[in-house]
């Protein structure tokens, strides 16, 4: 095993403290933003919020923003996995010939 890799990252209590007080704002955001009618804008300001903490989540708690440009690929191959899920989804939901049509 290389030794020039080998020693973990620590970080510091002051940015887990951000990232918690972070993900607390995003918490209260998501409460507030349910609350609101947005019209069509509910979900994808309820996603982009949800995306936003996942990101945090991912590049904090699991120290990916440390790693090497390997693992960020991965991590970032995840993310694009699921958007491409949702879009498969939402073609399919979005032709479905049981939806009423607003003209």
């Amino acid at each position: 095993m290389s030794s020039e890799h080998s020693h973990p990252h620590i970080t510091p209590i002051k940015i887990y403290l951000a990232v918690f007080a972070t993900l607390i704002a995003g918490t209260w955001l998501t409460y507030w933003v349910a609350y609101k009618d947005f019209g069509w804008l509910n979900t994808p300001v309820a996603m982009a919020i949800a995306i936003v903490k996942a990101g945090v989540v991912v590049l904090y708690f699991m120290h990916v923003k440390w790693q090497s440009k390997l693992t960020m690929l991965y991590a970032a191959g995840g993310f694009v996995w699921l958007l491409t899920l949702f879009a498969f989804t939402l073609q399919d939901y979005f032709t479905r010939s049981w939806l009423p049509v607003y003209e």
